[in-house]
C-alpha cells in the first residue's frame, strides 16, 4: 500500500473516532486518551499534561532546531440548528460530517500523518514536534500556552486550522476591553445628574470612528467593535453609570498594551482589558516555509481570525485542511479530499525545508 494511502486511510479512522467522542473545550479528556493511544500503538511515546498531547520524531536531537506541528482537539458545543448528530461521523457524497471535523480535526489528523510520515527519518535538518492541544475555542490558560516550556526549544510552527491549504502569514489578535462611562445620578423629570449614558455614547462614537496612526501591511487597520452595553436601573432615573463591552482585533502595527494605552488616553470611561496576552502574529514572507509553500502554488494571506498563533512566541504559519466560513455552523463537514490533499501539501512544504 502506498505510504501516503495508508497515512489518509489512518488519518480517517482517527477523525472518525474523534467525532464519535465529545471534546468541548475543557472537557477533552477522553479524546486526549485516544490520541496518546494512537501513538501508543504506533510505539511512539506520548507526554500529557492534563489534555494536551505532544510527540517527538525518533531521531530527535537537542543540536537541532525544532519545527512545531501544532493544532486542537477541543470544539464548541453544536449549535441549535444542526439537522445531524454531531456526534455520528457520517460520510456522504464525499463529505465526512461531525462536530469538530472541519475545525479543527482534519487539521490535527492531517498534520499527525505528516509527523509520522518523517517519523523515521534519521536525515532530518530539523526536529518535529507534534503537539494536540485543548482549549483552543476559549483561548484557556490550560491549553497550548500550559505546555511550551515543556516543548523544549521551538524554531517556528505550522498551527493548523482550516484555510483551503492557503498560507496565513499574519493573524490579528485579541483584546476584550470592559469599559463603565460615569456619571451622576438624579431624577429624569429635572435638569439634574450627569447622564452616564451620554458620556458612554461619546466614547462609543470614538472607538467606531477612530483610526490608528499606523496600520499593517498584512492585516489592515486595527477593527474596534462595541458588542455589549448595559445602563440604567428605571426609566426616571438618570443613569450613574454605563458598561459596555469592546472587542479589539489588534494587528503587528502596535503590541496589545501600546493599543491599550492610546485607548485609554482617548476615552472617559474607565477601560479594563480582561488580558492583553492574545497578541497578533506574523512570519516574515522571505522565510523558508513560507517561500516553500508559495513554491508549490499556495497563496498568502493575513487573517482576521485569531488561533493558537496568539499565544506562541515564534513565527507561524496559519495552514490546514478545510474553510473557515464552514467552522462552528450546523451540520459541520469537511471534504475527504481536502484530508487527503492537506496530507500530501503538508509534507511536500515541508520536504522543501527538512
Amino acid at each position: 500500500m502506498n505510504n501516503r494511502v495508508q497515512l489518509f486511510e489512518e488519518s480517517l479512522a482517527l477523525l472518525t473516532s474523534l467525532i464519535r467522542t465529545p471534546s468541548f473545550s475543557r472537557e477533552e479528556g477522553e479524546t486526549a486518551t485516544i490520541i496518546a493511544q494512537f501513538f501508543t500503538a504506533k510505539g511512539i511515546v506520548p507526554y500529557r499534561k492534563a489534555n494536551n498531547i505532544w510527540v517527538y520524531n525518533k531521531w530527535y536531537s537537542t543540536d537541532k532546531p525544532t519545527i512545531l506541528l501544532n493544532s486542537h482537539h477541543d470544539t464548541v458545543k453544536p449549535n441549535t440548528g444542526y439537522t445531524r448528530d454531531p456526534f455520528s461521523p457520517d460520510i456522504v457524497d464525499g463529505k465526512l460530517y461531525g462536530l469538530g471535523s472541519n475545525d479543527a480535526g482534519g487539521c490535527l489528523v492531517s498534520l499527525i500523518a505528516t509527523f509520522l510520515h518523517f517519523y523515521e527519518d534519521k536525515d532530518l535538518k530539523y526536529n518535529f514536534c507534534l503537539a494536540a492541544t485543548a482549549e483552543e475555542e476559549i483561548s484557556g490558560k490550560c491549553g497550548i500556552e500550559s505546555i511550551v516550556s515543556d516543548l523544549g526549544a521551538l524554531d517556528f510552527a505550522i498551527v493548523g486550522e482550516p484555510t483551503l491549504m492557503d498560507l496565513a502569514i499574519a493573524e490579528k489578535g485579541l483584546m476584550v476591553l470592559d469599559c463603565t462611562a460615569h456619571g451622576i445620578s438624579g431624577h429624569a423629570a429635572r435638569d439634574e445628574g450627569e447622564n452616564a449614558l451620554y458620556k458612554a455614547l461619546a466614547d462609543i462614537e470614538w472607538f467606531r470612528s477612530y483610526q490608528f496612526e499606523r496600520e499593517s501591511n498584512k492585516l489592515g487597520p486595527i477593527k474596534m467593535s462595541v458588542t455589549m452595553i448595559q445602563c440604567g436601573v428605571q426609566h426616571n432615573v438618570v443613569p450613574a453609570t454605563c458598561d459596555y463591552v469592546v472587542d479589539v482585533r489588534t494587528t503587528d502595527a502596535y503590541s496589545n498594551e501600546e493599543t491599550l494605552e492610546i485607548i485609554k488616553l482617548h476615552v472617559q470611561s474607565d477601560v479594563h482589558a480582561r488580558s492583553t496576552r492574545l497578541n497578533s502574529s506574523s512570519i516574515p514572507e522571505d522565510h523558508p516555509l513560507v517561500l516553500s509553500g508559495v513554491s508549490v502554488g499556495k497563496k498568502t494571506y493575513g487573517s482576521p481570525t485569531m488561533s493558537d498563533q496568539a499565544l506562541l512566541r515564534i513565527p507561524s504559519v496559519k495552514l490546514g485542511p478545510g474553510f473557515s466560513g464552514r467552522s462552528h455552523m450546523a451540520d459541520e463537514y469537511i471534504f475527504l479530499d481536502e484530508i487527503r490533499k492537506g496530507i500530501d501539501d503538508y509534507i511536500n512544504i515541508l520536504e522543501k525545508i527538512v
